[in-house]
């Protein structure tokens, strides 16, 4: 991945996080990783852990950020929000799966949709 790529990355992950602790949830957890795979952002809302995927574009020449986030992926999301939830001593937590789409715009503040309980 590119430098760049990366940065955008890094800007949509604190631009998502800021939304949802906005919103009232709280980080637990931000790039956890293990050998199955990443957790972008694990918050906990009201009791309920949330995994949460967050994809960032610069344009949309390659579609919706939501389109990356596939049956297979959201699968994936579960089961490392289990094994996050096991690791971290919380046992049999009700989870919810998030997605946060970001997309960048020339001018004026990111585009931001928050899509709850995918899975």
């Amino acid at each position: 991945m590119t430098a760049r790529r990366q940065a955008i990355g890094r800007f949509g992950e604190a631009v998502a996080a800021r939304r949802l602790t906005a919103c009232g949830l709280t980080v637990l957890d931000r790039n956890w990783r293990c050998a199955e795979g990443e957790l972008d952002l694990v918050l906990d809302d009201a009791g309920v852990l949330v995994a949460c995927e967050v994809k960032t574009r610069s344009s949309l020449a390659y579609g919706s950020p939501h389109e990356a986030v596939g049956p297979a992926k959201l699968r994936r999301l579960r089961l490392l929000a289990v094994r996050w939830a096991r690791e971290h001593g919380r046992r049999h937590p009700e989870i919810r799966i998030d997605v946060v789409a970001v997309v960048l715009r020339d001018k004026g503040a990111p585009e931001v949709d928050h899509v709850r309980g995918l899975m």
